[in-house]
């Protein structure tokens, strides 16, 4: 029997109470044809545990997992080797069951990891502090851009075209109710990137200029011009970092100036998990920390003097007033804050930047190799494990037969972008430390029949 606890009169004076007519109002954001006018279709209205447990068995016998075959799948997600010893930590009772340590007298381990979480991150980041993680990627580049705006007084956001595409969706979904002025647009199939013109735009009105880096389409550039003319003009630069293990090889960006760099932590020790749950990273200049959001744990000592863990900053709805929150983000993705952390542990700096010299080695192979195909050549100038092919068709068709192969052979373009039809022709490859010579060889064949 279902617990309604609400009755019909309740229903009543409550949307009296928020001015709407009917149950209906409150989802008028959501598009009709997106709503359901009953039962989801071919679904039964019930089915017994071990029905249900049969059918989803036989589904997931359906799926391909990313280690049964070549595998060169990214555009923001990452096939990496996790170590055994990731998943038989986080899975300790003190850290699976743990949630935000409001008592940190009880939660001296999980704050403790938290802060050093923290630590790596900035590091890692080229910054000064970071807080205790967000949901995802994606989310936080949306709240580097509102914090942006509390720091500036201003409200147009200039995107770069080679933002990942969904962070460029959830910005524009947010800025609906922020009333922010985002102005972006679509990337060229181009070596170079477009942050020039970028630093040409920023005017008076400007509060932030957001790049990625690596970009969409695995381009790399130097920030550091851009980073000038964002502070000329008094507008902040934020850095998004998709695959972390890049910085293991490349220059941080906030060694070359940026004022927040956020990104996604899932290449280190997450695994994909089929698209989340994931792990947001945020970092900043110490100078703009009280405009941060989320919550930072920091160290300190207690009545005896000796070290404890306490949370030192917290700037959320729940624990200020709802007017003065930076965020209404309620926690932190703490289990998979966690595992990224171990991973970051046992690679330590010198592991890490072995690991990227393998991926970047890796990448360099595959691109030479998949360059060889008939009517296929490698668009970037520079790359580290990600970089875009430029084929001779609708790539869209290509991933296709190449899957049939049992090749998954990139990200299309036109799948990213499929009301552009100039970037039709563009696969995004990522090449990581599991690829092998075998996979390379496995794909540059199926490609050339592909093709032929």
């Amino acid at each position: 029997m279902r617990y309604l606890p609400l009755t019909p009169d309740d229903r009543t004076a409550m949307l009296a109470a928020v001015g709407a007519s009917s149950i209906d109002d409150l989802f008028a954001d959501v598009p009709p044809e997106a709503r359901l006018d009953g039962p989801i279709s071919g679904l039964p209205l019930h089915a017994s545990e071990l029905a249900v447990e049969r059918h989803m068995a036989a589904l997931s016998r359906r799926n391909r997992a990313a280690g049964d075959g070549p595998f060169f799948l990214g555009a923001g997600a990452y096939r990496h080797h996790v170590p055994a010893s990731v998943d038989h930590l986080i899975q300790r009772g003190e850290f699976l069951t743990a949630y935000t340590p409001y008592q940190p007298e009880i939660a001296q381990g999980t704050l403790q990891m938290l802060f050093e979480f923290q630590t790596q991150v900035a590091r890692l980041f080229g910054a000064d502090v970071a807080n205790a993680s967000m949901y995802d990627g994606s989310t936080a580049c949306w709240e580097a851009i509102v914090m942006a705006r509390r720091i500036t007084k201003r409200g147009k956001a200039l995107l770069s075209t080679g933002l990942h595409p969904h962070y460029r969706s959830v910005a524009r979904t947010m800025a609906k109710y922020t009333r922010d002025s985002l102005v972006d647009g679509d990337p060229s199939l181009d070596p170079g990137t477009d942050w020039r013109a970028l630093a040409d735009a920023v005017d008076k009105d400007t509060s932030c200029v957001v790049v990625q880096y690596p970009d969409i389409l695995g381009r790399i550039d130097d920030m550091s011009a851009l980073a000038s003319a964002c502070q000329a003009a008094g507008a902040l630069l934020i850095a998004v970092v998709t695959e972390p293990v890049a910085l293991g090889l490349i220059k941080s960006p906030g060694e070359m100036g940026a004022d927040i760099v956020v990104g996604e932590g899932q290449a280190l020790g997450v695994g994909l998990q089929f698209g989340g749950p994931y792990v947001g990273l945020f970092a900043c200049k110490s100078k703009y920390v009280r405009q941060m959001p989320g919550r930072l744990c920091g160290e300190t000592v207690d009545a005896q003097g000796k070290r404890g863990f306490v949370l030192t900053l917290s700037t959320r709805e729940q624990h200020i007033r709802r007017e003065k929150a930076t965020s209404n983000i309620c926690t932190n993705s703490g289990l998979c804050a966690l595992a990224f952390s171990i991973h970051m542990s046992l690679l330590g700096e010198k592991g890490l930047r072995q690991l990227a010299a393998i991926n970047h080695a890796r990448a360099k192979a595959a691109a030479a190799e998949l360059a060889k195909v008939p009517g296929v050549s490698v668009m970037n100038g520079s790359f580290f494990n990600e970089f875009t092919l430029l084929l001779p068709s609708d790539a869209r068709a290509a991933v296709h037969s190449l899957a049939e192969k049992g090749v998954l052979g990139g990200v299309s373009l036109g799948r990213l972008y499929p009301d552009n039809d100039g970037l039709a022709n563009g696969l995004v490859v990522a090449v990581t430390e599991t690829v092998t010579d075998e996979d390379i060889a496995a794909f540059a064949a199926a490609l050339k029949e592909v093709l032929a």
